[in-house]
């Protein structure tokens, strides 16, 4: 290499740190799960701005930095650090193979809905985005979820996430929670401390349905309850009992649906706690 070609690669390479977005080296030590629909985090210098493809995470004052992937989130993400030791990153997340579930026996308005509910669906929704789109800045429920979730229920799983849905035959969309079948009016405890954002007795398709908030955009949402036992507003701790298992909107029996979301990503609940002591 010559000369003046170092000399360039050294003076572009000092902009590029001015600007704080150098060269890629694991600047940032990550917990959690880097692969598809894993949730991550890190801690970073108080003060720091992280950036994962473009998009700001949310920096507490502590340093706490998280991020979530999708079902089919893209195998790398590019993170850039500013601040004291800014750098760049490219973080691989790893793929996931996904199974197909059949599922027979749902009630079939549910698979192929009449006109006549569609504007109830769409209204429906939008209550369900507005709930997972409140920006609750409490950093003490989020570090409580980071250390740590529990089961809400326990019991046989029977159905996981990112499969792939058959409906009574006809395609449908993937399932993005983790199904335990337990009896019908099985109590459901809060996995983690939150505030309750939406609870709502009867969903189209969710049948009793909450969405608790856990803090900056992560969310836990609890399907086909038979009886919702929380208010929108209330603060609940962990382990507190928010309702109980049923068998209401798509479902076939009594069984708890528990879903995670991060912003508009859907994330694996089961990355999040431990083996059940049933297992």
């Amino acid at each position: 290499m010559s000369t003046g070609r170092r000399w360039r690669i050294a003076v572009w390479s000092a902009l590029l740190w001015a600007c704080g977005i150098g060269p890629a080296a694991a600047c940032i030590e990550w917990q959690g799960q880097l692969q598809q629909g894993g949730l991550v985090w890190a801690q970073v210098a108080p003060g720091s701005q992280v950036l994962m493809d473009g998009e700001p995470l949310d920096v507490l004052e502590d340093g706490t930095v998280f991020a979530g992937f999708g079902r089919d989130a893209a195998t790398t993400a590019e993170v850039v650090l500013r601040g004291d030791s800014a750098c760049r990153e490219t973080l691989a997340i790893a793929p996931r193979e996904y199974r197909i579930q059949r599922v027979d026996g749902v009630p079939q308005q549910t698979v192929t809905p009449p006109p006549e509910v569609l504007e109830r669906i769409a209204r429906e929704r939008k209550l369900v985005n507005a709930a997972k789109a409140r920006y609750l800045t409490r950093p003490d429920l989020l570090v409580a979820a980071l250390t740590g979730f529990q089961w809400p229920v326990e019991g046989p799983i029977s159905g996981v996430y990112g499969s792939q849905r058959i409906y009574n035959g006809s395609p449908g969309n993937p399932h993005y929670g983790v199904d335990v079948a337990v009896p019908t009016g099985t109590a459901v405890r809060a996995p983690s401390p939150g505030v309750v954002t939406l609870a709502e007795p009867d969903l189209f398709y969710s049948g009793g349905t909450i969405i608790l908030d856990h803090g900056y955009r992560l969310s836990s949402s609890f399907l086909h309850l038979s009886k919702v036992s929380v208010a929108v507003g209330d603060e609940v701790e962990a382990g507190q009992v928010i309702g109980e298992v049923g068998a209401t909107g798509r479902a076939t029996g009594p069984h708890l649906d528990w879903r995670m979301s991060w912003r508009s990503e859907r994330i694996d609940p089961q990355f999040l706690v431990p083996p059940m002591a049933s297992d």
